[in-house]
Formats: structure tokens, sequence, C-alpha cells
């Protein structure tokens, strides 16, 4: 028996075009149907209740979905299919796994670069008693489904936070993931008068651009943000 295959987390498959009936909104509607049919660069992994896909436009490095196969739920828009507590506890548990994966993949991509966990690593070689904590890198993933989704199955976000990817090209990429607009799945299920329940209202996406990192303003000056993206990414990976 041949062993199974290790996940696959890749940032470069944006350029994959899969071949289906399921089109523009509809999109993630052919991973749900088939994900066996579809290599381990882009379906991570899949069983009966979900599949877990690399977005195939990624705005950070890591860039993941959670997709319920639940034919009950997956139409629904998220604020009314996570009503169902029992529905919205198995996916809290799925996307815990999912953000440990995550969480994986971006330290075997960083560690390295990492002053917190090179330290550790030292005192580790050192026989140190004492160890450094080291990075934690769970806290460098994000986590949530878009207010308005972009797209008709319902599909949670797990990815990191250094929104640093060429398919990241405008304002309103950036603002989906960096306001409130990216609800956590761990908020669910939202009081009636939450105003995440308006994001059009509230005018998430057309807020003024600001550094995820640093917190520095750029007002609707993307290319200007995107430039300053970069540099933080470099000492992002540093810390």
């Amino acid at each position: 028996m041949k062993p199974k295959p290790k996940p696959v987390l890749t940032k470069d498959t944006h350029k994959e075009k899969p071949t289906n009936i399921f089109k523009n909104r509809d999109g993630l509607g052919a991973y749900l149907a088939s994900p066996s049919s579809y290599p381990s660069s882009r379906v991570i992994f899949h069983n009966d209740n979900f599949v877990v896909i690399n977005d195939l436009y990624p705005k950070a490095t890591v860039h993941t979905l959670l997709l319920p196969r639940s034919s009950a739920h997956n139409p629904l828009h998220p604020f009314d299919a996570f009503e169902d507590r029992d529905f919205l506890a198995a996916v809290r548990k799925e996307t815990a796994r999912l953000k440990e994966l995550v969480a994986k993949e971006v330290k075997r991509r960083f560690s390295s670069l990492s002053k917190l966990d090179q330290a550790r690593e030292t005192a580790l070689k050192n026989g140190v008693d004492d160890l450094p904590p080291g990075r934690n890198w769970l806290a460098e993933v994000k986590v949530g489904i878009h207010a308005h989704p972009s797209m008709n199955h319902l599909h949670v976000h797990v990815l990191s936070r250094d929104m640093h990817s060429e398919c990241l090209k405008h304002r309103k990429h950036y603002n989906s993931f960096n306001t409130p607009f990216l609800v956590d799945v761990a908020d669910f299920p939202l009081a009636r008068d939450d105003p995440r329940r308006h994001p059009g209202r509230e005018g998430y996406l057309d807020r003024s651009l600001k550094c995820w990192r640093c917190g520095k303003e750029f007002g609707n000056k993307f290319k200007a943000l995107k430039e300053h993206l970069e540099v933080e990414f470099e000492e992002w990976k540093r810390e």
C-alpha cells in the first residue's frame, strides 16, 4: 500500500486554470464535486465533510480555503449558515486544524530567518535549561469569512498575515482582509445589531489604507502601500 501523500501548500498555483463546468462565482463548486480530480498542489486534503484548497488567487504567502461539503449549508451566506450551532462547531474544529497546518507551513518557509526561532535553536544547541519561547507562528495566521463573499459557495479563508502576493492588486483586495470585512469564525453567531452584517453601509472596503503591521496610513494610495508592504514583509520574516 502506498503511503498517503503529505498535504502541499503552495503560493505558485494561481496560474492553473481548472477545466470544469463551474464558472465565475460558482467556481468553488468544482472542488466540492470532485476534489480527488485535482493535484495536491491545488486540493490540500479532503474528507466527507470538508475540502481544503490553495486559493487560486492568493493574497498572502500562504492562502488556503476551507470548503464545507454540506449541501444544506454551502449555498448559504455564512451569516445564515453559522446560525446552525452544530455546523458552526464542525467548521470551527476543521478551521483550527487548518490553521495549525498553515502555521507549520509558514514556519517551514521562514523559521530559518526568524530571530526568535533562531534564538531558541541556539539555546537548544547550547543545552540551555530556560529556553526562549521561539516565535508564535499561529499568531501569524488570519482566519475568517468575508462579510460579502465573492463566491457563491461558503468558504473560510485561512492565510498568513503578511499580505505579500502579486495577486493583491487594489484597495478592496487589501481592505477585505484588514478591516472588519473579514469576520473571524470565532465571532459567530453574530448579534443581530452587529455592524459587520452591513459591510456596505459601514464602508469597510473603501476605508483609508493602513499598514497591517506598523499602522502607517496611506489614504487611497494603493501603489505606495504595496511598496511599503514589500519592506514590511522582509522585516516581518525576520522577527
